[in-house]
């Protein structure tokens, strides 16, 4: 329905637009599509108040979901009839789509008022589905209330997109294993731009837990770029030319020292001590650019804090230590075990396939309620892909005693939920 707050849906889940700015958001008045693209890529059509059945362009049968959106106080006989009249048309053309009715401007009733017309709402709907057929009583509809000043709305457009994922059962195993290896109480796999989670473990969901976990994810998404290395732009994240070769000869005494790097202390050699020869698969090609999807060799990492980046990749650049004798360099971040025979131009690595696997994954932890005796709650984000988040509840005992088992299991889980986005796309190729 006109002004119902559908664009204000739209916006605030996938442009990241501030609530209180939705006020100067004008009326849809054509039809708008917007491509959403996580573990499946959807296309949101965001249609005006007044599209009909007739205007709407395509058959019913070519969508897999519809949302009606209705004011929570609009009561009148007009929405109601609408909305019944779009369930029977897509139930006779599509019985196979999901029907999501979402009360939406629930923020502006009172709790009590807010229930109340919540189920008149549902209540008119069956009925006058009833009245038409007794056979549309059966019609599967879910009726959730929502607002865009709460996180109302985020949990009931996940819901949503959990019946559009074939790949969920998968997904759902993943972090139950994850939970049970781990001791964690409640994990999530949040897609770190519209912060719709797009799975969770088998315990129910827990509103105000879901609420600290999203509001911790959009801290993360305000303050990550301001540390965000220089490192994890694009152009390092491409592979490039090979170094030159050093040269053959020694040397002149009387030449000037070259200038010192910066390493961890404990490869800081004396100066009569020879560089690390670097591995034969490590000559091909010595760029700090190389990019690939082998296996990391297990690299030093610098002394400084892993700065925390979920909308970017960080690389923690390795230079190796300087030294006085002659040596191949040394490459300046760990390179794959595994190159490819002929580095790939920068225009075919701008496209989406194949994906370039990040070097490093950004973590960042949280204590909720931290004590003397160490107990409490610890919060913890670690990067999954380039847009999935695994955000999870530890007890802080169990967190600070086995951090070396729970950054183990995550690397697990990473791989097995990078190799289920990897058979997505390679699914949708195919078709």
């Amino acid at each position: 329905m006109r002004r119902s707050g559908k664009t204000s849906i739209r916006q605030v889940l996938f442009n990241n637009l501030s609530p209180r700015e939705t006020l100067y958001l004008e009326t849809t008045t054509h039809l708008t599509k917007h491509t959403f693209d996580t573990v499946i890529p959807l296309e949101i059509w965001d249609c005006p108040g007044d599209t009909t059945l007739e205007t709407l362009d395509a058959p019913l049968s070519q969508f897999a979901t519809m949302i009606f959106v209705i004011d929570i106080q609009d009561l009148y006989q007009q929405p109601i009839q609408k909305l019944v009249d779009f369930v029977i048309t897509a139930y006779q053309e599509n019985p196979g789509m999901n029907l999501e009715v979402f009360v939406h401007k629930a923020d502006v009733l009172t709790e009590e008022y807010k229930i109340e017309n919540f189920r008149h709402i549902q209540q008119r709907v069956l009925s006058e589905l009833t009245f038409i057929n007794y056979e549309y009583e059966q019609i599967p509809i879910n009726f959730q209330l929502t607002s865009i000043y709460d996180h109302s709305l985020h949990d009931a457009f996940s819901r949503v997109l959990h019946k559009l994922i074939d790949s969920l059962p998968y997904l759902e195993d993943l972090l139950n294993v994850f939970c049970s290896n781990s001791q964690a109480t409640k994990a999530f796999l949040f897609d770190t731009l519209s912060r719709l989670y797009v799975a969770t473990d088998a315990s129910p969901v827990d509103p105000p837990t879901h609420n600290l976990c999203s509001d911790y994810l959009q801290t993360l998404n305000a303050f990550g770029p301001l540390y965000r290395s220089l490192s994890a732009s694009p152009l390092r994240m491409r592979p490039g030319a090979p170094d030159p070769a050093p040269s053959a000869g020694p040397s002149a005494p009387t030449s000037p020292r070259p200038p010192a790097i910066s390493a961890p202390d404990s490869q800081v050699a004396s100066p009569a001590a020879p560089s690390p020869s670097p591995l034969p698969s490590q000559t091909q090609n010595l760029s700090p650019n190389v990019g690939g999807t082998g296996a990391l060799l297990a690299g030093p990492i610098t002394a400084s804090p892993s700065p925390i980046s979920p909308s970017g990749l960080a690389v923690s650049p390795n230079p190796a230590p300087a030294s006085s004798a002659p040596a191949t360099p040394a490459p300046s971040s760990p390179i794959p075990a595994s190159l490819p025979s002929s580095a790939p131009s920068s225009s075919a690595s701008l496209t989406r396939p194949p994906r370039l696997h990040p070097r490093f994954y950004p973590s960042a932890s949280a204590s909720l309620a931290p004590t003397a005796a160490g107990a409490g709650t610890t919060l913890t984000y670690h990067l999954i892909a380039p847009q999935l988040a695994l955000l999870a509840l530890v007890p802080s005992g169990v967190f600070a005693a086995r951090r070396g088992l729970w950054e183990y299991n995550v690397v697990f889980f990473r791989e097995g939920v990078q190799e289920i986005c990897e058979v997505e796309a390679e699914g949708r190729r195919m078709r």
